[in-house]
């Protein structure tokens, strides 16, 4: 019986390491942590999240501080104390009230920048997250972050599966992602 050469026995070795490291290395799923509450930035983090889903790939988006406006429901209105009140009135009140993160123009940047995406054939913010829903796009939001702006789950959209968590349930979304991505 011949003896097995050093090449073989690398590439023996090399091979067993690198079906190691795929086991470990997570399901095919995208963390995506979206932290602006910006309409350009919440567009970019649907896209990006869609674009995963046509990839096969699982998607978890951890919506956190103010990121979280965009999640609001605007025809919910919940019970609150005054300086949850007041809070709210600062923050935007849902995804059609998400400002730019750049060229404002006096307010009116994010009603231009959607009017051209309508003239162009690019879906709507809300259209992103509707696609994004029936795709199965899990949206999981920061307890912490709506704590501390005074948020309330009841005001938020209705999503399938929306769920709040705190930061150690991303952090584990994180580890048994293959790709993660900020915004």
């Amino acid at each position: 019986m011949a003896t097995e050469t050093l090449e073989q026995q690398q590439l023996r070795d090399l091979t067993a390491r690198v079906e190691v490291l795929e086991k470990s290395s997570g399901t095919d799923r995208l963390a995506l942590g979206v932290m602006s509450g910006n309409l350009d930035t919440t567009i970019a983090a649907f896209i990006i999240a869609l674009g995963a889903t046509a990839y096969d790939m699982e998607v978890d988006m951890f919506f956190t501080f103010w990121a979280t406006a965009a999640l609001r429901d605007p025809k919910k209105a919940p019970r609150k104390g005054f300086l949850d009140r007041m809070f709210g009135r600062m923050l935007p009140r849902g995804s059609q009230a998400l400002p730019l993160s750049k060229m404002q123009m006096a307010g009116i940047g994010p009603k231009m920048i959607r009017s051209v995406m309508k003239q162009r054939g690019v879906k709507s913010l809300e259209q992103l997250m509707k696609d994004a829903a029936e795709l199965g796009v899990r949206i999981h939001v920061c307890e912490m972050s709506m704590s501390v702006m005074g948020l309330k789950p009841e005001e938020m959209i209705d999503y399938p599966g929306l769920d709040f968590v705190g930061v150690g349930s991303f952090i584990k979304m994180i580890q048994e992602a293959k790709q993660v991505v900020f915004l």
